[in-house]
């Protein structure tokens, strides 16, 4: 592990100089410098001093994150039908909770309606790849048809339904995860 890097990630990360690290931890400047290019380093108090600065600590600043995944195959996608409601949801991305983000994929069927979300903090996009829908923003609604998108902060009682006559496809990201 390159420790000076990884400190200098964290330092711009947190949109401080060298000079404001150093003042928070009581440290001159030139050791933040040399420290960043592993010309010098640190007792573990200093360590710890620092990285309190920069808003971690040692336990998660040493742990090397794992590969997160990135391509997302058929087998990862989790299905949902509710017949009666007349959807079908597909989240796309497994463990989307832990994200900042959940896509899904959401298939309505003639006259079908998406379970009403109440509201919440975040924001709300989609995509209409197939059909047509209405998005119902408490007693507003919108329609919106194939290759056209919404867009709107969660702040009352939402869903999408389709009065149309043929399936409706929606790609939908929410964020934070609210699926």
């Amino acid at each position: 592990m390159n420790i000076g890097e990884k400190i200098k990630q964290l330092r711009i990360k947190n949109g401080l100089t060298q000079e404001e690290l150093a003042n928070r931890c009581e440290l001159s400047k030139g050791f933040i410098s040399q420290l960043e290019r592993n010309l010098t380093s640190p007792s573990i108090a200093t360590l710890m001093d620092i990285l309190e600065s920069l808003g971690t600590n040692l336990k998660d600043f040493f742990n090397e994150s794992v590969n997160e995944k990135v391509v997302f195959k058929k087998d990862d996608v989790f299905v949902k039908e509710d017949r009666d409601s007349g959807f079908e949801i597909r989240w796309l991305v497994s463990n989307a909770q832990k994200n900042m983000m959940e896509p899904i994929l959401i298939t309505l069927s003639p006259n079908g309606n998406s379970e009403i979300d109440n509201p919440h903090e975040g924001e709300e996009f989609g995509f209409v790849v197939s059909g047509v829908i209405t998005v119902c923003l408490g007693t507003q609604k919108f329609k919106v048809k194939k290759g056209e998108s919404f867009y709107f902060k969660p702040s009352a009682p939402h869903n999408i339904l389709n009065a149309g006559k043929s399936n409706a496809v929606v790609l939908w990201v929410s964020s934070p995860p609210n699926f």
